[in-house]
């Protein structure tokens, strides 16, 4: 895979980390898992580090937040981790975003490398270099791009997720098809979850991805294809992080997104009606419906004016020109977005 750094896949990769961990010499390992992946992923980990110290968070997106890397960076601090530290960041798509942030950013940057246990990082999140967390109720709006040492993709840590968190990883499966591969889609189509073979899912999708980021590492063009569905579903998901009740997870905002940004594609006469029925009755076939009512989609829409795609104002969107093809920097108007999510809205 053309990336600066190794992706390693397969059930029998940790022998290799535990040998580039040992070649580098570091003067100190950490571990940066929550609470879910210390109990069932770490003891998978543990016998190939060398002597190190695990730092826990909490988990979910509700944490990804400038308070939880103040108290990671107070924990380094009195550990007295240096520039030649190592972070293993253990877990979804929350502590690879969140950990590399840290590690980003502490003593002006140390070495981290990402090891995902969820379908949704192993397929998207842990690779092409972005890290972040998310401010005054923003997706991922501080951030930058800084490039892991490695990442170590398990597939049977997969057996640990809820079937829902594993659909929600899902989703961003489904980007990669709709944004990059015609002939891959329609096989996809045919085939149920029970057919397809976990790993060939994520060589797949991790392949378009890198060879995405590879042309355009800072996101300047052909990168921001990646954020189809992304636009109206970072924006969905920001809403409902600001409730008590029951959270859209990150792939089935994302789901809801690519519905309603193809919705958006048909208006705009690139996408046939034929081809936004195929997308949008497949997406609902396995995702769950969440009910959106019309009083919120003022609220929403600002949120979508917070992303960072945006320029001059205007909400610039990808949109689908067909199945597997993509137009970046579409103008997305609050109409074009209402008329999505009614019909999102239509079960």
């Amino acid at each position: 895979m053309n990336t600066p750094y190794p992706i390693y896949i397969g059930n029998d990769i940790f022998p290799q980390l535990e040998k580039e961990i040992a070649a580098e010499n570091y003067t100190q390992v950490i571990v940066l898992a929550d609470e879910n992946t210390y109990r069932d992923c770490y003891p998978f980990l543990v016998s190939y580090l060398p002597k190190h110290q695990v730092i826990p968070i909490l988990a979910g997106e509700k944490h990804k937040t400038l308070s939880t890397c103040e108290k990671i960076w107070a924990l380094l601090s009195e550990l007295a981790v240096d520039r030649k530290a190592l972070i293993i960041n253990l877990g979804g798509g929350v502590v690879g975003d969140l950990g590399g942030f840290v590690a980003a950013v502490y003593k002006r940057g140390i070495a981290f490398m990402q090891v995902p246990t969820t379908l949704l990082a192993m397929c998207d999140a842990s690779v092409g270099g972005k890290v972040g967390i998310d401010f005054l109720a923003a997706k991922n709006q501080l951030g930058l791009f800084s490039m892991p040492k490695a990442v170590y993709i398990c597939p049977k840590f997969l057996n640990t997720l809820p079937q829902r968190e594993w659909i929600s990883g899902f989703a961003e499966v489904i980007k990669h098809y709709l944004i990059a591969d015609y002939l891959g889609w329609k096989k996809l189509k045919t085939l149920s979850l029970n057919e397809i073979e976990v790993e060939s899912l994520i060589r797949h999708a991790v392949n378009i991805k890198a060879t995405i980021v590879a042309q355009d590492m800072n996101e300047q063009h052909i990168r921001k294809s990646l954020n189809f569905g992304h636009t109206i579903g970072h924006a969905i998901e920001s809403y409902f992080l600001g409730f008590d009740g029951e959270k859209v997870l990150h792939g089935e905002a994302v789901a809801i997104g690519m519905i309603c940004e193809s919705h958006i594609s048909f208006q705009k006469g690139l996408l046939t009606e034929k081809e936004l029925i195929e997308i949008s009755s497949y997406i609902r076939t396995h995702f769950r419906h969440h009910s959106i009512p019309f009083f919120t989609y003022s609220h929403i829409f600002d949120l979508m004016l917070q992303d960072k795609k945006n320029q001059n104002y205007l909400i610039l969107g990808v949109l689908l020109k067909g199945i597997g093809q993509v137009k970046i920097n579409e103008i997305i108007s609050f109409e074009n977005f209402v008329e999505s999510m009614n019909y999102y809205q239509k079960k």
